[in-house]
Order: C-alpha cells, then sequence, then structure tokens
C-alpha cells in the first residue's frame, strides 16, 4: 500500500488485518487519497467483509466521510446515524493525492490535513457515548472510486496531545521580586492546562459574589465573563447577588460551562439545569439540554437514575478553556473592552498614555504573567492602572484585541513588521496562543528577503522553536540563494551558523559556496566576496585581528567544508593560499583532499567520513552548451536520469515529468511535442482566461522529488511567423505564486519559422531552486489571426538540477 496505490470501487470497503489500533479506542491512521468526493473511513470493533457497507452496518461503528454531499461537507456518523454535518471542512482534492490523518481517542475524534499527524487540525468532536472498542479500520468510497495509499497506523498514549502543544515555552519575566515558591510554581505551570478554568469560584480577581441555596454558600465569579455568556443581572455598582432557590452543585454545573466549556449532571436534574440556564439566558447550554432530554426521550435504554451525563460545548478544541472553545460571546467581550463597563483595570504605555479599560480576568485567563501581576501581592494587584515601559503601543492593542476576540485582525496579518512586534510581546506577557498563530502568519507570508532578518529575531525566543528549525531548514536548502543575494546570514548568532551549516538538508552547487560562507561570517562581512579576498586580507593582518572573536569558530567549521569534492585545480589553488599559510587546520583539510583525488585514498575509515561523500540533495549541474544539445533537464529525464538511452519523457512509465497546456490537448497542442527531439510544423498553447485576462503557457511539472536552479532555458518557434515579442519565464513550488525568473519585453529574438532561441537567467532568482516552470505570453504575438496563440515546438531547461 505504500509503493502503490490501492482503488475501493463504489460502495465497497477494503479492510486488511494490520490495519488496526494497538489499543482498542484509541489510535490514529494517516493515509494520502484521491478522490472527487467521499474519501470515507470506517471504524469497527471488528473486520468487515470486501462487499461490505457502513450503510447496512448494523453493529457499533464510526464513520467518518470527508468531501460529503459532493465534496462539499464533513459527516461523522455514529452507527449509521449522523451526529456532525459541517460545510467546507477536511474536502477531497480531485487534481491529486491529498494528505490526512484521523486520530481516536476514547470517544474523542480529530481529524486533520497534512503529513504529519497531529498537525494542521481541521476538526474535533467529543462523543458523550464513545464506542471504546473500535479497532479495525475500513478504508470505502460512496459513488466513485476512491484511491488511498500511504496508509499508517499510529499507537496514541494517555499523554498525547497535538504537535502545537509541544512548543517549549519560554520563562516569565517578572522585574518585581516574588516569592521563591510561588516563582517555582508559576515556572512550571504547564501552559496547557491554563486557562479561565483556573479562576472558576476563585476569589482572585472576582468582582461578583453569588449567595446560593438555603446555606448561603458563597461563590465568587466575574462580571465581565458571564456578561458575556448570558443576563445576569448585574450592575456596576452590585457586588452581592442572592439565588436562594438554586441548590448549590446547579449552580456550580452552570458555571463550570461557562468557565470550563462543559459541564455534568445526573440524568434526573437536566430540566432544573435546563430552567436554570434558561433564567440565565446561557443559550448554548439550553440547547445543548433539550438535545440531551430529547435523545433520552427517544431510547429510554440510555437513562439511568443516578448517572452523569456530560455536555460539552462544541468547538474545534473540546476541553479548552481559553476563549474561542467557550460559550462566552465574543461580540459581547468585544462591547465591554469598547465601552469600559465593569473595568477594573487602567493600561498605560509610557510616552503614549491610556491604551484600554481592560478586565484582568480577560488578560490573566491568556496570560500566566498577566495573574501573577494582578494575584500576588504586586503593586499592580493593588492598583486599578498599569503603566508599561518599552512597550510598542499599536502592537500591544492588537494583542490586547486578541485577548478579547481570539483572533488576528486583517490588518496585522497584512503586516509583517507589526506581527514580529506582537510575537515579541506575546512571548514577554506569555500569551501562548497568540504566539502560535504569529508563528503561523510569519511562516505563511513569508519572503525570501525576510528569512535571515527573521531568524535572527526569533532565535532568541525559545517558544518559537519550531519557526528557527523551518527557517534554518529552509537557509539551509537553498543556501546558494542566502549566502550569495545578500551579508543578512552574518548577523545570525554562531549556534543557528552551526546548524545550518551542520544541517543534513544542506544543498549547494559547490563546497566553494560553503567556504565563502564560512569566511565572510568570520569577517562579519558588509559585502559579498569569495575566498580570493580574504586570501588578500589576510597577508597584512593576523587571523586574530581579521576574524577576532569569531577566529574559534572558523576554525569549528572549517571541517564541515568537503574539501575533497572541490575541482583538482581549485584545491592546488588553496594550498597555495595566503590562507594556508596562516590557518593550518585550514592546510591541513586541502592537504588531505589533494591526496584522497591524487591517490584515492578509499580505505574503510574515510567511506565512513562525509567529508569524502557527496552530499544526499546536491545538485547535479546540467550546462547549456548549444541549442538543441543533449545537457538540459528534459533530455536528462528522457534517460531515466542517466540509466538507460533516451525516450521522450512524456512516454517513459513510470512518467518523469509533465507538461501541460494553457488550452486543452490536441492534434495541434500536445505535449509530448514540446520535449521531443523531432521538429514539428505546427505546435501551439491556445489562450484561456484567468482572473478575466487571456493567458497563454506552457508548463512543466519535474515532479515532487525534483527542484532546478534555472540558468538558462530553449525555446523553438514552430512553422508559423507568430512569433512572441512579450513573455516571461516563471517559477514557481506550488502553482499558485510564480516567481519571474526573466522577462521579455519586445524581444525580436525569434524572427523565422523553425528558429530556436536561447537566454541566460541572471540575478537572484537564479539561485530559487523550483519545480514548477512556464514560459507565459504577456502580450500578443506578430500574428493578427490568432494572437495569443504561443506557438512553440521544443523548450530545454538548465541549470542545477536536485
Amino acid at each position: 500500500m505504500s509503493a502503490k496505490f490501492l482503488t475501493v470501487p463504489p460502495f465497497e470497503c477494503a479492510w486488511r488485518e494490520d490495519l488496526k489500533f494497538r489499543e482498542a479506542g484509541r489510535g490514529c491512521v494517516a493515509f494520502e487519497a484521491f478522490a472527487c468526493n467521499d474519501v470515507t473511513l470506517v471504524f469497527r470493533e471488528n473486520v468487515g467483509s470486501r462487499g461490505y457497507h457502513y450503510k447496512r452496518d448494523s453493529s457499533p461503528h464510526y464513520t467518518i466521510i470527508l468531501g460529503s454531499h459532493r465534496n462539499r461537507r464533513l459527516r461523522i456518523e455514529v452507527n449509521g446515524k449522523a451526529v456532525v454535518d459541517v460545510a467546507g471542512v477536511g474536502l477531497c482534492c480531485s487534481s491529486s493525492f491529498q494528505s490526512y490523518w484521523i486520530s481516536i481517542y476514547d470517544g474523542l475524534i480529530s481529524i486533520g490535513n497534512g503529513k504529519y499527524p497531529f498537525q494542521d487540525l481541521v476538526f474535533q468532536w467529543l462523543d458523550s457515548y464513545p464506542n471504546c472498542n473500535v479497532r479495525y479500520i475500513g478504508l470505502s468510497s460512496w459513488d466513485k472510486h476512491v484511491k488511498y495509499r500511504n496508509v499508517n497506523v499510529l499507537s496514541l498514549t494517555h499523554t498525547h496531545v497535538p504537535l502545537w502543544k509541544h512548543v517549549v515555552f519560554g520563562d516569565c519575566q517578572v522585574e518585581d521580586e516574588v516569592d521563591a515558591v510561588d516563582c517555582y510554581h508559576y515556572k512550571h505551570m504547564d501552559y496547557d492546562k491554563w486557562g479561565l478554568k483556573n479562576f472558576l469560584e476563585s476569589w482572585d480577581l472576582s468582582d461578583v459574589l453569588f449567595i446560593v441555596g438555603e446555606e448561603q454558600k458563597p461563590v465568587p465569579a466575574h462580571k465581565s465573563i458571564l456578561a458575556a455568556s448570558g443576563n445576569f443581572s448585574l450592575s456596576s455598582s452590585s457586588f452581592v447577588i442572592n439565588v436562594p432557590t438554586v441548590s448549590y452543585p446547579l449552580f456550580h454545573s452552570l458555571l463550570h460551562y461557562i468557565y470550563v466549556g462543559w459541564t455534568q449532571v445526573p440524568q434526573e436534574q437536566l430540566g432544573s439545569l435546563k430552567a436554570l440556564s434558561l433564567q440565565f439566558e446561557v443559550m448554548p447550554l439550553v440547547k445543548q439540554c433539550e438535545e440531551t432530554i430529547e435523545r433520552l426521550n427517544l431510547d429510554k435504554k440510555l437513562f439511568h437514575m443516578g448517572k452523569n451525563v456530560e455536555l460539552t460545548y462544541p468547538s474545534i478544541r473540546p476541553h479548552c478553556s481559553t476563549l474561542p472553545s467557550l460559550p462566552v460571546s465574543i461580540h459581547q467581550l468585544r462591547q465591554l473592552k469598547l465601552t469600559g463597563q465593569y473595568s477594573d483595570v487602567n493600561i498605560y504605555v509610557e510616552s503614549y498614555g491610556l491604551i484600554a479599560r481592560a478586565h484582568k480576568i480577560v488578560l490573566s485567563l491568556w496570560s500566566i504573567p498577566f495573574a501573577r501581576m494582578f494575584t500576588n501581592g504586586m503593586s499592580e494587584s493593588m492598583s486599578s492602572e498599569v503603566t508599561l515601559r518599552d512597550v510598542p503601543p499599536e502592537a500591544f492593542n492588537a494583542m490586547l484585541d486578541f485577548l478579547y476576540d481570539g483572533q488576528l485582525n486583517d490588518k496585522v496579518i497584512d503586516s509583517g513588521a507589526l506581527l514580529l512586534q506582537i510575537l515579541l510581546l506575546a512571548d514577554q506577557f506569555g500569551v501562548t496562543f497568540l504566539q502560535q498563530e504569529c508563528c503561523k502568519m510569519l511562516l505563511e507570508c513569508l519572503s525570501e528577503d525576510s528569512v535571515c532578518p527573521l531568524l535572527q529575531v526569533v532565535s532568541s525566543i525559545p517558544s518559537c522553536r519550531l519557526v528557527k528549525e523551518t527557517l534554518q531548514r529552509r537557509i539551509s536548502m537553498n543556501f546558494d540563494y542566502y549566502i550569495s543575494t545578500s551579508t543578512d546570514f552574518v548577523l545570525l548568532d554562531e549556534t543557528t551558523l552551526i546548524n545550518i551549516i551542520k544541517h543534513p538538508d544542506l544543498t549547494v552547487t559547490s563546497e566553494e559556496k560553503v567556504l565563502n560562507a564560512i569566511l565572510m561570517y568570520g569577517i562579519k562581512a558588509k559585502e559579498l566576496f569569495d575566498w580570493e579576498v580574504v586570501d588578500q586580507l589576510i597577508v597584512n593582518s593576523k587571523p586574530e585581528l581579521l576574524f577576532e572573536e569569531r577566529l574559534q569558530l572558523v576554525y569549528d567549521l572549517l571541517p564541515f567544508v568537503r574539501f575533497p569534492l572541490l575541482q583538482y585545480s581549485l584545491l592546488e589553488k588553496l594550498q597555495s593560499s595566503n590562507i594556508g599559510r596562516h590557518i593550518p587546520v585550514f592546510q591541513k583539510l586541502v592537504n588531505e583532499a589533494i591526496n584522497f583525488v591524487k591517490c584515492g585514498l578509499a580505505g574503510p575509515e574515510n567511506e565512513e567520513n562525509v567529508i569524502f561523500q557527496h552530499r544526499q540533495s546536491s545538485y547535479r549541474e546540467l550546462q547549456y552548451i548549444c541549442d538543441g544539445d543533449d545537457h538540459g533537464v528534459l533530455y536528462f529525464a528522457g534517460t531515466s536520469y542517466g540509466e538507460h538511452p533516451w525516450v521522450n519523457p512524456l512516454l517513459a512509465e513510470p512518467r518523469k515529468i509533465t507538461v501541460t497546456a494553457s488550452s486543452p490537448h490536441s492534434r495541434y497542442t500536445d505535449p509530448k511535442v514540446l520535449v521531443s527531439r523531432t521538429y514539428q510544423g505546427t505546435c501551439f498553447a491556445g489562450p484561456r482566461l484567468e482572473n478575466g485576462q487571456s493567458c497563454t503557457w506552457w508548463m512543466v511539472d519535474l515532479g515532487q522529488d525534483h527542484q532546478l536552479m534555472c540558468n538558462y532555458y530553449t525555446l523553438r518557434q514552430d512553422g508559423s511567423k507568430a512569433f512572441p515579442r512579450c513573455w516571461n519565464i516563471q517559477g514557481s513550488q506550488d502553482k499558485k505564486s510564480w516567481t519571474n525568473l526573466r522577462v521579455h519585453e519586445n524581444d525580436r529574438s525569434v524572427c523565422k519559422p523553425g528558429q530556436f532561441g536561447s537566454w541566460p537567467i541572471i540575478g537572484r532568482n537564479a539561485l530559487l531552486p523550483f519545480r514548477y516552470f512556464r514560459v507565459v505570453l504577456t502580450s500578443p504575438t506578430t500574428d493578427v489571426t490568432n494572437p495569443w496563440n504561443f506557438c512553440i515546438c521544443y523548450l530545454e531547461l538548465y541549470g542545477y538540477f536536485l
């Protein structure tokens, strides 16, 4: 199943003995699927038959349907009855294989997109009456074939939480002295367990007191939370509210639902809880009580006197007590922030003034440092005013907006600089969910020019470990670009540079690039140069003066340059260089490389030494020689990358590359022609409408395992006189965002039928690797009859191929 794929016909289900959870009721299945709609997985206690279909199953089971209702909805069924039916979640992809994962843990069903389980969560649902015996997994379909591949079953433990919860968040920094025990408690607090539930019936920050029941039990609460959850008849001046007719257990159940997002109550008290919820207008709880009562009435067997029933507020994060997961009206909270009603703290920013009339409870439920500030006897806990220093007002105001509604506004998302400031504030105040959102947004809006500056900032933030690792890997995989277009990399800290140089995915066109980067970093270069410049500088200086405090780092990094992979002529230059005379470790490494090249010292000790091995991700140089040569990427693909004589790569099995046109396949729009070795008199791509404009292009897909840093390309005109004058060659990683590699404006190079045309690609974009390439017309050709036909019969790409 991992080598190819399994096709499930309509109305059938595939079962395998090995597709099962190790522990009943607990497990995760990750897979890829290719379908127009209805990717369907069935979870049963036993294996079903091939003719099995979930619509006819009378035994206990869960059914999860991705792309139900013609690929418009996500559907979850329990024993054949729909319990979830939501639009636009977990949809199928009919153009390629899509990755998904589904986990079940004691009735908690989690669904996500992506290759890595427990990332990119899109939906969760908790079964109030979980089936803890499901174990076997069936791959099913509805009215169309579904293809499955790479199906893997993973185990879940009782400590399992999604990957985003494994982010290590930094310690809280507070200038005031606090009790050592208190500091230890907060320092080791599990951020994942922090939220509004920590303030349930707590005297901390409370501003209203309920006197409950005949026993007159005092129950503290918080006006802003209650006002955003229902109608408790609060006023700014009153502090005590009497509710003598309500028992404390019932009132506690109501508050538990508001503060924690779920509650439980004996089945026979559901009616009383519904009445209490209706009295205080907590409508989500009213609705859930009504649905549960109706369910019990329909099936009397479910009713057991004295048995508790759990009621959970529906959200994508059940049992998580942050605002988006609670029955608290975000709209009402925003209004409280705007009006300042029930506010108990005025926040000032030095040199700016009043920035907000806020609510301590709202700030504290997100942030442990805020909670410490307001509850442990610090000056802020006794005052209704807080003044902050060295805080950017706009970023702090954006963070406050997030604390009240749980999301970033569009203005913040569109501003990378503001987003970075908010990230630093979120780290300072320990707002972990905001840190997560900022990291996600920064990676989504990342540009090549912002990678090094962003990495420089996040390297010192422990909570940004995942972002840091992502950026380091990105630099490693595009090493040529980042050390050849800017000196930003020399500002990175030493540990970060070491991680990049030692990264297993380091991808370079030559080991000389690695040497240049180490030397530039060592002397804190302010402009780009190669080792020969350092070779001249070291004549009139000493290594200690030239490299200063970074000299030891240069010594430590030079062994990571794989000198034996350099050309022999270059090694001879390095051997006689001034650098070698002044830096012994450099001379020793070069001499070893020369001996290896001259004598082929491939002993057992060298076979395992990485400096004698090509990097797994090294590029192969495919250099342009002449028009129509056999040195290009598309020709190389036709030989299965050097394994056999050339055949048209679009006719080979398995197919190595894909070529498509803007117009449908036809006699004269044939992708095979573009990569053939024979001249075709008529071959064109016709126009199509994209974003309301005519667009004509030919596109090449190198495949998911290959990329190219393109530095030359060749076209050939077909037999027509529809000569192109304005066109671009572009590269992309996702077919959505395209980068111009070369722009042709009024280019009259091609002026004869059948003529070749070849052009170099220069500049910084020539150092970026891409999977997809296309040549696209940007204005009409010279043909008046069909001005938007792109008439070429040959295309070839050159450069560094991975």
